[in-house]
């Protein structure tokens, strides 16, 4: 069964350039590791809530550990607005 994954967050308004620039990194390493290439969208008429979408994911757990090794060494966690974190949410077909 494969997967999809929609992450979402709020990133900090002075630090939607380093934010963006971070995400960039978040998705090319992630092509790079599983070869799922995800996409980043942001929410109309609210800039600063954003979302990563990752499609046909066939193994969870592996995606999952490169996802946080791919956030950690982005360093996207430090952009995010104070007292808000990344969300997961995993849907089927």
């Amino acid at each position: 069964m494969a997967w999809n994954y929609y992450i979402y967050y709020r990133v900090d308004a002075a630090q939607t350039g380093r934010s963006a620039v971070a995400a960039q990194m978040l998705l090319e390493r992630m092509h790079d590791k599983t070869g799922i290439q995800g996409r980043l969208l942001r929410k109309r008429n609210e800039p600063l809530l954003w979302m990563e979408i990752y499609e046909n994911v066939t193994d969870g757990d592996t995606f999952e550990w490169e996802l946080a090794e791919a956030v950690n060494a982005s360093g996207l966690q430090h952009y995010l607005q104070a007292g808000s974190t990344r969300h997961t949410e995993c849907f089927s077909e």
